[in-house]
C-alpha cells in the first residue's frame, strides 16, 4: 500500500497572528508574548515537513493577503518589501503562494483568502490530490469545505495554536493537534 498522500494548507495572515503578533490572556487580560522573537525566522519548510511525518507530502500552499504601500510612506513600502521578501522566500522552499487582497479601509483587513482555501480544499479533494487535508488555520468559515470534502471520503486535521484556537475546527476534523509555545521551537531559527 503507498504513504498517505497529505496536502497543507497554511492561513498566512491567521498564523502570522498566532505565531509573530502578542496575544491577551483571557483569563487576566496580559499580554502573551508572541511565538516567534523578533530578530527570528520560522522555518515553515521544516513545520510542513514535521506536519507530514512518515506520510507523502503531494502539496503545500500559503495563503495570503498582498500588501500594497497604499499611502506612499516608508512604514508600507518597508512592509511590501518585507513581504515579498518572505514569499520569496517560500516560493524557493516549494511553496505554491496564494494571494488575496488586503482592503485598506477604517481597518486593514484581508479579504478572499479564507474563500480561496476552501476552494481549493474542495478541488483538490474532487480531484483526489490528496487522502488528508492539513488545515493550518483557525477560520471556521472553512468548516462547509470540510465537511464536504469529508463526505467524498477525505480526511482533514486542523493544527492550531494554543494561543489561536478554533474549537469549530477541532470539533469538525478527523484529528488536531494544537501547538503550545515550547513545541514550535525546534522551528524558529
Amino acid at each position: 500500500m503507498s504513504a498517505e498522500r497529505v496536502k497543507i494548507y497554511i492561513d498566512g495572515g491567521n498564523t502570522y497572528k498566532a505565531l509573530f503578533k502578542e496575544s491577551k490572556n483571557s483569563k487576566d487580560n496580559s499580554l502573551i508574548p508572541r511565538t516567534v522573537p523578533s530578530g527570528k525566522i520560522f522555518s515553515f519548510k521544516e513545520f510542513a515537513l514535521f506536519l507530514s511525518s512518515n506520510r507523502n507530502l503531494c502539496g503545500k500552499a500559503y495563503y495570503v493577503g498582498i500588501v500594497r504601500n497604499y499611502d506612499h510612506a516608508k512604514k508600507s513600502k518597508n512592509m511590501v518589501i518585507k513581504q515579498q521578501k518572505f514569499l520569496a522566500a517560500l516560493e524557493n522552499d516549494g511553496f505554491i503562494i496564494e494571494r488575496g487582497k488586503i482592503v485598506y479601509d477604517h481597518e486593514i483587513r484581508e479579504k478572499g483568502v479564507d474563500v480561496k482555501i476552501a476552494i481549493d480544499i474542495v478541488i483538490d479533494g474532487i480531484e483526489d490530490k490528496y487522502d488528508t487535508a492539513i488545515i493550518v488555520s483557525s477560520d471556521t468559515d472553512l468548516i462547509p469545505a470540510i465537511k464536504y470534502v469529508q463526505s467524498k471520503g477525505k480526511k482533514v486535521e486542523y493544527i492550531g495554536f494554543s494561543n489561536h484556537t478554533s474549537v469549530g475546527l477541532i470539533k469538525e476534523c478527523d484529528n488536531q493537534r494544537v501547538f503550545v509555545s515550547a513545541d514550535l521551537q525546534q522551528f524558529i531559527i
